[in-house]
């Protein structure tokens, strides 16, 4: 009984005991929702804080960026805005300025309108009085040839072909005087003119012909020497003869003998191989020609230098070798008592010069074609035909540009110019000649020939400048349009002819080119 007293009671314990567990239990799980449900509410309240600060922050962000879109595109419009402004008013500006332009050319045609109004109210009026004029001449004509008539009991036509008979005996022996002249003038220039072609023929040529001209001599130092240079019955002379192709003259002229030859640069080989033979003591045929064929190789050494030299001072390159040579053996000819390399040189640079000053697209070209357009000259008896004619068949030859062979064969006028350039070496050419002291002639009697030319040709009526060119071979006469008319213009260029004939002394022939133009000036705006 006590047994199940103590069972029951402990039944009821453990009852109550897990009905208090349950109730502290619960008290406390409900109290732990709790704490739960109030932290969840906090961070669900801190959440909702950071997202509005987030949420107001992006706002701002947003906002930013909209008002800096709406600041570009502001700008953007007012630039645009400001650019379309500009161009109306540089249109406007434009468009007043075309206005003004077309207001000032109303005003200049109505200027022309009045004045060519005035000028036809004049012509008209002299157009009057010429008329007028020329019926009281044409009354006078025939009353003085109805007196003529009446005084010599001539009729019109008998006294007009008296008159014809009389004007064509003047014009004969007017005729006869310049025939006369000419015939003069072309011998003294052809006997000029042969004397350089004989010249330019010796040089190319190399023949057993002597002129003073065309001798090199040679220092001994004994007279001894000359039997030496002679040899055994003359086995030393002709080799060396033979060798060198000129003639050695061994005559009574004290230590020294005489080179005779056409060829220069032949007769300068023989200078130098003789020099060194006599220098060095041995002669005989063996050495002779050993000697020779030295100087020779170092002759074409020497020319070519002197080539490639002058190219280098014009500062020309891409020139053939065979050229470059050629241009070394212009050194050793003359034309007219010039240099003909450094005659070449000058024209390469006052054709260069000229070239510049036009301010020409082949400049560089006029240089190289006065270098070279007397590279005919260079050549010997090999060759036939003029230099000019020679020295453009080498220029094609050795690949130089058309212009530089037209120039070389037109500087003379062979043939037309076919370019500035050419016309540019020919001037240049004329230049270098004619310049004071080229060919002899003091620079006095040079300017003083010009001022004479030039104040003649002043001193006709009618003139309004003349210019002597060409160095006093012709002179350029500038006629006032309005005091000479065409015909009139023939007249005084023979009148000015007719006075230098009378008045100067000079080689050759001068030419009276007479010139007269009208010019007429406007300006398009």
């Amino acid at each position: 009984m006590n047994i199940q007293i103590w069972i029951m009671i402990a039944i009821l314990v453990t009852i109550i005991l897990g009905i208090l567990g349950y109730v502290i239990g619960y008290i406390l799980g409900k109290k732990s929702i709790t704490v739960k449900l109030k932290e969840a509410e906090e961070k669900s309240a801190k959440i909702m804080e950071e997202s509005k600060r987030e949420a107001e922050a992006l706002k701002r962000v947003s906002l930013l960026e909209t008002k800096e879109e709406i600041a570009k595109k502001q700008e953007t419009y007012e630039k645009q805005m400001r650019d379309k402004r500009s161009e109306l008013r540089n249109a406007e500006q434009a468009f007043e300025e075309k206005d003004k332009n077309f207001e000032k050319k109303n005003e200049m045609v109505r200027k022309k309108e009045t004045s060519l109004l005035q000028r036809e109210r004049e012509l008209i009026l002299k157009e009057k009085t010429i008329k007028a004029k020329n019926d009281r001449l044409t009354k006078l004509f025939e009353d003085e040839n109805k007196k003529l008539e009446q005084i010599a009991q001539l009729s019109k036509d008998e006294a007009i072909k008296i008159l014809m008979m009389n004007l064509e005996t003047e014009a004969k022996l007017h005729a006869a005087n310049m025939i006369k002249q000419i015939k003069e003038d072309a011998l003294q220039k052809a006997s000029k003119e042969a004397k350089e072609i004989v010249t330019l023929a010796i040089q190319r040529s190399a023949t057993d012909h002597v002129v003073e001209s065309t001798v090199s001599v040679v220092s001994l130092p004994s007279d001894e020497m000359k039997g030496r240079i002679i040899g055994r019955e003359g086995r030393n002379i002709r080799t060396f003869e033979n060798a060198t192709g000129v003639e050695v003259i061994i005559d009574d002229t004290p230590d020294a003998v005489t080179i005779s030859g056409f060829d220069p640069i032949r007769r300068e080989i023989a200078r130098l191989s003789l020099s060194k033979l006599v220098s060095d003591g041995r002669i005989h045929p063996t050495r002779i020609e050993e000697v020779v064929k030295k100087t020779q190789e170092q002759m074409e050494e020497t020319i070519k230098n002197i080539g490639e030299e002058t190219l280098v001072e014009l500062n020309i390159s891409n020139m053939h070798p065979d050229l470059v040579k050629m241009l070394g053996r212009l050194k050793y000819r003359t034309s007219y008592g010039q240099n003909v390399l450094q005659h070449s040189k000058e024209v390469a640079y006052l054709a260069k010069m000229m070239a510049d000053e036009l301010e020409i697209e082949n400049a560089h070209l006029a240089k190289r074609a006065g270098l070279l357009h007397d590279i005919g000259k260079a050549v010997d008896q090999n060759f036939e035909g003029t230099h000019t004619k020679i020295g453009s068949e080498l220029a094609k030859k050795f690949g130089e540009t058309d212009i530089v062979i037209n120039s070389i064969e037109s500087h003379h006028e062979d043939v037309q110019a076919e370019s500035l350039v050419a016309i540019l070496v020919a001037a240049a050419d004329s230049i270098s000649g004619a310049r004071p002291g080229a060919r002899r002639e003091t620079l006095v009697a040079y300017i003083e020939r010009l001022e004479n030319l030039e104040e003649i040709a002043n001193g006709f009526n009618g003139v309004e400048k003349a210019y002597a060119i060409q160095a006093g071979r012709e002179v350029r006469v500038i006629a006032v349009p309005e005091e000479i008319s065409d015909a009139e213009a023939d007249e005084l260029s023979q009148q000015i002819a007719r006075k230098i004939e009378q008045e100067l002394k000079y080689p050759g022939q001068i030419k009276v080119t007479v010139v007269r133009e009208t010019r007429a000036i406007d300006y398009a705006k």
